[in-house]
C-alpha cells in the first residue's frame, strides 16, 4: 500500500495531464478528418475514429501495465527487449505484409502492428544502458562504434523494408550522444553533410566539386598556408586541367570536364604535399582528407538516391527542392495540404467544416497528413495551440530528463524527447511544404495502433522511471 501510495505521489501528472489531452485531441481530429455521414456516433468501430477509440483503450491498459512495473525491469531487460525487436525486424521482412510498397507489418487476426514503431523503443532502451556503463567513454572511438551498430542496426534493417522515414528518426540519437559530451563538431559536420547532400542533387556534379575545391582552399587558408602557396596550387590545377584537356581534345576522347578536373586535382595532391611539407603539413592532409571524405559523400548521395530510394520518395524530394513540379503527381499531397492548412485562416472553418477534408482532396489525411485538418478546421490559433503542446510536453521531457539521479534514466529521457520531437517536426514540415513527405506519423494525433502503442510506451517508461528518480539504475 505504501509503495502504490509513493508512486501515485511520485507520477509526474503534468506530463500525463498532457499526454492524455494530445490523444484526445487527435481522436477528435481523426474524427474529422474521415468523418462519414452515414456513421455519425464517434464510437462506432467500424470507422477509423471508433477503431481509434480502441487503440486508445489498449494504449491507456498499456500505460497502467508499465507504472505497475518495477523501473529496474527496464534496465535490467533493456539488451534482451533490443534483441527481440531486432529479430522481428528480421522476421517481418521474410513473414510480413506490403502496405504501399514497403514490407513493414505483421497481419494477426485483422490487427496489423508494424515492428518498426516499437524498434525505437527498445532502441533507446539499449542505448540508455550502454551509455550509462561506467566503462563507456564518449571520446574513445570504441565506444562510439558500438554505439554507432546498436543505434544503426534497426535502422538498416528498417531502410530494407522499404521504409526510409522511420529510419531517419535515429539519426536524433546523435542529439543524445551530444548530450553526453559529443563534441559539437560532430553536429557541424552532419549540418555540413545535410547542405552538401541538398547541393548534389541540385547543382551538376561539376559545381559541386568547384564548391568542394573551393572550400579546401579557404580550409588550407584558415590552416595557416600563405596565399602565395594556395595561389600556386590553384595555378597548378588550372595547369593540369588545361594540358589533360588538350590530351583528351588531342586523342579524341570522349571524358567530361568533371573527370577532368579530378584527374587535375589527383596529379598534383603529391606535388603539393612536397611543396608545403614544412609547414603545418598534418592540417593540411586533414583538409585534403576531408575534401576527399565530401567527394565520394557527393557518390554516395547520387548512389543513395538513385538506387535505394524509391522513385515516389525521389519525386517527392525533387518536388520539395524545386527541382521538378508536379503539382498533379508526386506533388499533389503536399499541394493540397497547404491549401487545406491556408484556407483555415487565423480562426479556422469551424469542427467538421473543413471543404478540402470533407471531399477528401488529401490522401492520408487521417495519418500522415492529419495536420491538414488540424490547420483547416482550427486555423492558425489551432496549430498554434496543437504545436504549444506538443513542445510543452517535449520541455517537460528534457526538465525530467535532467532532474534524474540515475544517468540511464536521464539518457532514457532525452531519447524519449528527441524522438517526439523529430516527428513532430517532420511531420508538420511535411504538410507544409518544408519536408519531404517521408511517412512518419504526428505523435498521439496520427491514426494507427503501432504508432500511439510505441509512442505511449515509449513516454509511460520515462514516467516510470522518473517515478524511481532517486534511484541509481545502470
Amino acid at each position: 500500500m505504501t509503495r502504490k501510495v509513493s508512486l501515485i505521489k511520485n507520477l509526474d501528472w503534468w506530463t500525463i495531464f498532457l499526454y492524455v489531452l494530445l490523444v484526445f485531441l487527435g481522436w477528435i481530429n481523426i474524427y474529422a478528418a474521415v468523418y462519414n455521414e452515414e456513421h455519425q456516433s464517434i464510437f462506432d468501430i467500424s470507422q477509423r475514429y471508433g477503431k481509434q477509440l480502441m487503440w486508445i483503450g489498449a494504449a491507456f491498459f498499456l500505460a497502467m501495465v508499465i507504472l505497475i512495473i518495477e523501473g529496474k525491469f527496464f534496465s535490467a531487460f533493456a539488451y534482451p527487449t533490443y534483441l527481440v525487436m531486432i529479430f522481428l525486424l528480421v522476421a517481418v521482412l521474410i513473414f510480413g505484409r506490403e502496405v504501399n510498397g514497403a514490407r513493414s507489418w505483421f497481419e494477426i487476426g485483422g490487427i496489423r502492428l508494424q515492428p518498426a514503431e516499437f524498434a525505437k523503443f527498445a532502441t533507446c532502451l539499449a542505448i540508455s544502458r550502454y551509455i550509462s556503463q561506467f566503462n563507456f567513454k564518449i571520446h574513445n572511438f570504441k565506444s562510439l562504434v558500438i554505439a554507432g551498430v546498436i543505434l544503426f542496426t534497426p535502422a538498416v534493417l528498417i531502410i530494407l523494408q522499404r521504409d526510409a522515414g522511420s529510419a531517419l528518426v535515429y539519426i536524433v540519437f546523435v542529439l543524445v550522444l551530444y548530450r553526453e559530451g559529443l563534441s559539437g563538431i560532430v553536429l557541424f559536420v552532419g549540418f555540413l553533410s545535410a547542405v552538401l547532400f541538398i547541393i548534389t542533387l541540385l547543382l551538376p556534379e561539376l559545381y559541386v566539386l568547384l564548391i568542394i575545391l573551393g572550400f579546401s582552399f579557404v580550409g588550407l587558408k584558415f590552416m595557416g598556408l600563405r596565399f602565395k602557396q594556395i595561389l600556386i596550387g590553384l595555378s597548378a590545377i588550372l595547369i593540369a586541367f588545361g594540358l589533360v584537356w588538350g590530351v583528351i581534345k588531342a586523342f579524341q576522347l570522349n571524358v567530361s570536364a568533371y573527370m577532368i578536373l579530378i584527374i587535375s586535382i589527383s596529379l598534383n595532391i603529391i606535388p603539393f604535399l612536397f611543396y608545403i611539407y614544412k609547414e603545418r603539413l598534418k592540417n593540411v592532409i586533414w583538409v585534403l582528407l576531408i575534401a576527399v571524405g565530401s567527394l565520394f559523400f557527393t557518390f554516395s548521395v547520387s548512389y543513395l538516391f538513385e538506387n535505394v530510394l524509391e522513385s515516389h520518395q525521389q519525386e517527392r524530394i525533387n518536388d520539395l527542392l524545386g527541382i521538378e513540379s508536379d503539382p498533379s503527381g508526386a506533388g499533389y499531397n503536399v499541394a493540397q495540404s497547404k491549401i487545406a492548412i491556408g484556407s483555415g485562416g487565423f480562426a479556422g472553418k469551424g469542427f467538421l467544416n473543413g471543404t478540402q477534408t470533407k471531399f477528401k482532396f488529401v490522401p492520408e489525411q487521417s495519418t500522415d497528413f492529419i495536420f491538414c485538418t488540424v490547420g483547416e478546421e482550427w486555423g492558425f490559433v489551432g496549430s498554434t495551440a496543437v504545436l504549444s503542446l506538443l513542445l510543452l510536453l517535449i520541455i517537460r521531457l528534457l526538465f525530467l530528463a535532467e532532474r534524474q539521479r540515475s544517468p540511464f534514466s536521464r539518457i532514457y529521457g532525452y531519447g524519449v524527447a528527441c524522438i517526439l520531437f523529430f516527428h513532430m517536426a517532420i511531420n508538420v514540415g511535411m504538410t507544409i511544404g518544408l519536408a519531404p513527405v517521408i511517412g512518419i506519423p504526428l505523435p498521439f494525433f496520427s491514426y494507427g495502433g503501432s504508432s500511439l502503442w510505441a509512442f505511449t510506451i515509449l513516454l509511460f517508461v520515462f514516467l516510470r522511471l522518473d517515478a524511481n528518480r532517486m534511484e541509481l539504475l545502470r
